[in-house]
């Protein structure tokens, strides 16, 4: 897989609470890198199965308007989440998002997975013509610049560097990254409805791939298939649970963190 260079710098800084997203995190980083302004989140991170996915909302700080009508995907219903996506498709400059699949995960882990999505979002937009002059990613380590093993699957195309910067709970203080979260779930939801349709024995349609009781009853029942990801211990909870210490394992702090 070729090398997206994207650049990320350490800075010991806590973001100022908000009580809802706004553009104050758009504005400040266009004053130090210039307007495009990428909004990035992920979903699916700790599902047992189906993809990771990485949605990029890009905004152009001269011209986006506040809606306040948009927040973090999670405090949203399923119906209005759906109904946002026109808007944030239409708010933004270009928007995208990239998936890695279970067998993805398995091969490289879910670090160097989100990476793989992360930059096939960016590889997505920069073949319309959009490159974003920052990343504004939600979270406090910056996996989109975590140097990775190479995929077998699909490499995307290099891409120019881009700047990273991260913050915790973002989704919650940002538009840009708010909107990302929205394009991300609908986008991934959308995919494991349809698994669900094909195959209904694990009730994928509801649970969307998360750790269910009745998702791991079916798993017993059944054995996985080849939207699980294998390498997560799938049978227990007790094994859910060391695949979580797994992944906070590999989440020591990187990229540079900003607040207001």
């Amino acid at each position: 897989m070729s090398t997206h260079a994207a650049v990320g710098r350490t800075r010991g800084l806590a973001p100022r609470r908000t009580t809802a997203p706004t553009l104050r995190f758009v504005n400040r980083l266009a004053a130090a890198y210039g307007p495009l302004i990428a909004g990035c989140d992920e979903v699916g991170r700790g599902a047992l199965a189906g993809p990771v996915s990485v949605g990029i909302v890009v905004v152009d700080a001269r011209s986006v308007v506040t809606r306040t009508v948009l927040r973090d995907s999670k405090l949203l219903t399923p119906e209005r989440r759906v109904e946002l996506v026109p808007l944030v498709r239409s708010w933004g400059v270009g928007c995208a998002v990239g998936h890695a699949s279970a067998q993805e995960i398995d091969e490289v882990g879910i670090m160097d997975a989100l990476r793989l999505a992360g930059v096939r979002a960016l590889d997505e937009l920069a073949a319309a013509g959009v490159v974003p002059d920052v990343v504004h990613l939600d979270g406090n380590y910056n996996w989109l610049s975590r140097g990775g093993q190479a995929s077998l699957f699909d490499p995307p195309a290099a891409l120019p560097a881009v700047p990273v910067e991260t913050t915790i709970k973002a989704d919650l203080s940002c538009q840009a990254v708010a909107a990302a979260s929205i394009l991300a779930k609908v986008a991934r939801d959308a995919i494991m409805v349809g698994y669900g349709s094909v195959d209904p024995r694990f009730g994928w349609a509801v649970n969307k791939g998360y750790a269910t009781a009745e998702h791991r009853a079916a798993i017993l029942e059944h054995g996985p298939t080849e939207l699980h990801r294998r390498s997560w211990h799938l049978g227990t909870a007790e094994d859910e649970q060391t695949a979580e210490e797994a992944i906070v394992s590999e989440g020591d702090l990187g990229g540079r963190k900003i607040g207001l």
